[in-house]
């Protein structure tokens, strides 16, 4: 430890090494080398600059802290514990145990003070841009000379391997371009990686790498050093113009004799004789896994408890807020608490039959316009393809860094510039758009959507999942959803990303049939407040169902429901659709039920909703009488069993694509009346 630490730091700092230490040997599984090389940069930032409230770990004005090198996990855990989050000494016992709230890499919702799901390398930095996006936007939504009431900053701490990600890269770049300057982070550059040396696989020169993004780059040659840490974090602070990488210079198993340095410390345990040596050469006073010497836990709960009076100072500020600003303040907390405003389903629109056939993005476009009207948090875009995904709201301003020079901007999408707008450019960034967006929900007091192509839900896909496992309410848009793209051909076509989307759990997936469908899916998507929603639109015109008869729009909400019942109401056959196929289902079925086969629609725009509904209801669309069940949707077919069984079958498509227009690979694929028709009386022949 550098002889300018005092000796109450360095006990501090000692507790955060050993108490991880002993918690990953007791586990016998984890990753000591960051706990004990990265727990002096924490700990200065910790005790010297967050501003956070242990006792009200969701107050909205704390400084968020994302551990992007999820796998330091014991690191976050035991600061938590000796800053006084609810997360008691018995728990860190329980490191990565059944039933714990110490997983092996951190996750949102389950341990009070984790600020985001990490784990994947790079997720937790790309969080942190979004969280300090989302900051930014409420500040200038909400702030008021004289009152500062969104006013914090996002940190995170990277590592090598975060640092090696493709994400990092996309993030970084637009956090430069954006010049979030409330955004610092700590990058723990010990030169390992789980392998060996980073030299391995990693020689370029990270501080040119980020000169280059726009950010400011401050580099601290020994990690151990804990004034100049402060200081460079103190710099940091200082500059708000552009976002800040912290180079620190620190060494993987600190303290740890014989193993400092290797990789070998990055993910096993230290081992007993390792942890009682370095114990010994540190002159700790406890002999006993997991002793923590009361000054040093004192410390840390002073520090804690001095963060926690600006909780109290913000609270003062804001009951004058309110008095000065009632709606506002209002607002806010309407926001925070994620309610929609109470008449934001009045802007959504309807369509009569006979009005013209058109794309459900168009028709999502159009309803997003509505939306967008009635419940300001919503805010995002996509990645370069608005004109294609018809996803910006128009009239309410791009999202950019103040002062951005609009003739600089062909293609700008309103007049509200700064951090005000509510359109994103991501560029062509789906995996950090998708993190990024998720870091703006975990934030709170915004609800963002993301759009790309169907096809590009592969390049979003870790970020999908992130957002399903942490529970965000963030809507993944995606249009151009089948062999419907046409000419584009098989790169641009998806077939098997409509059913590996619906693989990830708690991921609800709405693909709709027409444009009545679409503004109900996204009636739904809005009502989704534990997880995120992704809406599948078509690029080819699809024609207004004429419901007149048949089960209104609105059953999207369940999933799935009766469209259109069989001749006589007892079907002998059951057509299944989604999206653009059911029209195809309901000529299939005017055709059978003319033949004398009773035939019922279904429209099953949603599993997931479906399969949430009681037993009762899916019984009543899907009797299990009817064994003879026919799916239509284009795309691979597997999965498809849950709903039609051993004995049914369906119309899909388990291959690539084909360049052509549209209705040629519909039609030489089987997407047809007369095709969809023999292949129900293909299954009756076979019963």
């Amino acid at each position: 430890m550098n002889r300018k630490a005092s000796d109450l730091d360095r006990l501090a700092i000692n507790t955060i090494r050993f108490l991880s230490a002993d918690a990953i040997q007791k586990a016998n599984s984890g990753h000591p080398g960051i706990c004990l090389g990265a727990a002096p940069a924490a700990y200065v930032l910790w005790s010297r600059f967050l501003r956070h409230d242990p006792s009200g770990p969701d107050w909205i004005d704390r400084d968020r802290f994302v551990l992007s090198a999820g796998h330091g996990s014991m690191l976050l855990y035991s600061l938590l514990h000796l800053f006084g989050y609810n997360l008691p000494l018995e728990e860190i016992k329980n490191f990565r145990q059944w039933g714990s709230i110490t997983p092996g890499h951190p996750e949102n919702g389950l341990t009070p003070g984790v600020e985001a799901t990490t784990g994947p390398l790079g997720q937790g930095l790309a969080n942190a841009v979004g969280m300090a996006m989302a900051e930014a936007h409420l500040a200038a939504r909400f702030n008021r000379p004289g009152f500062g009431i969104i006013d914090h900053r996002t940190y995170s701490l990277a590592g090598d391997g975060c640092m090696m990600e493709g994400l990092t890269a996309e993030a970084s770049s637009l956090a430069g371009h954006l010049r979030l300057g409330k955004l610092i982070v700590l990058y723990d550059d010990n030169r390992i990686s789980l392998a060996g040396s980073a030299a391995l696989a990693f020689s370029e020169d990270v501080e040119k790498r980020y000169l280059a993004y726009g950010w400011q780059v401050i580099r601290v040659g020994d990690g151990n050093d804990l004034e100049v840490i402060a200081e460079a974090i103190a710099q940091a602070r200082r500059e708000t113009g552009k976002p800040s990488l912290v180079m620190v210079r620190t060494v993987i198993g600190c303290g740890a004799p014989g193993k400092e340095g290797s990789y070998k410390t990055h993910g096993s345990p230290l081992g007993a004789e390792t942890i009682a040596k370095a114990k010994a050469a540190a002159g700790w006073p406890g002999r006993e896994p997991f002793f923590i010497p009361p000054e040093a836990l004192d410390h840390c709960r002073q520090a804690a408890a001095r963060s926690a009076e600006a909780a109290v100072k913000w609270a003062e500020l804001f009951q004058d807020y309110r008095r000065e600003f009632p709606e506002l303040a209002r607002e806010l907390e309407r926001v925070t608490i994620g309610d929609l405003p109470p008449d934001w389903e009045a802007g959504l629109p309807r369509f009569p039959p006979g009005s013209p056939p058109a794309a459900t993005r168009v028709v999502s476009g159009k309803v997003m316009q509505a939306l967008a009207a009635k419940i300001p948090e919503l805010i995002g875009g996509s990645a370069d393809l608005n004109p294609s995904t018809k996803t910006a709201l128009e009239g309410f301003g791009d999202f950019q860094a103040p002062g951005t020079r609009a003739e600089k901007l062909e293609g700008i999408v309103g007049k509200d510039w700064g951090y005000g707008g509510r359109n994103i450019h991501f560029g062509v960034r789906e995996h950090a758009m998708g993190s990024i967006a998720v870091g703006m929900a975990l934030h709170r007091g915004v609800i963002p959507y993301t759009a790309t192509f169907l096809v590009f839900s592969d390049y979003e896909r870790p970020a999908i999942r992130m957002a399903a496992l942490s529970k965000q309410r963030v809507i993944f848009v995606f249009t151009h959803d089948s062999i419907g793209v046409g000419e584009d051909g098989p790169t641009h076509q998806p077939v098997e990303q409509l059913m590996a989307l619906r693989a990830i759990p708690h991921l609800a997936v709405i693909r709709p049939a027409d444009a009545n469908e679409t503004a109900q899916a996204w009636k739904a998507a809005l009502l989704e407040r534990n997880g995120p929603t992704a809406l599948v639109f078509t690029r080819q015109d699809l024609p207004v169902i004429d419901r007149d008869g048949r089960g209104p729009a609105e059953g999207l909400l369940r999933g799935g429901y009766i469209l259109q019942e069989a001749a006589g109401g007892k079907p002998e056959a059951i057509l299944i659709a989604t999206g653009s196929e059911v029209g195809v289902a309901l000529e299939a079925a005017k055709e059978l039920n003319s033949a004398g086969t009773p035939t019922r629609v279904v429209s099953l725009p949603s599993w997931e909703l479906f399969d949430r509904q009681d037993e009762a209801y899916r019984e009543e669309v899907l009797p299990r009488r009817v064994k003879a069940r026919v799916a239509v949707e284009a795309g691979v077919t597997a999965g498809w069993e849950r709903y039609v069984g051993l004995d049914g079958a369906a119309v899909g498509i388990d291959r690539f694509g084909a360049s052509a227009p549209a209705e040629v690979i519909f039609e030489k694929w089987g997407f047809t009346t007369g095709a969809v028709a023999e292949k129900v009386r293909e299954v009756i022949g076979k019963q």
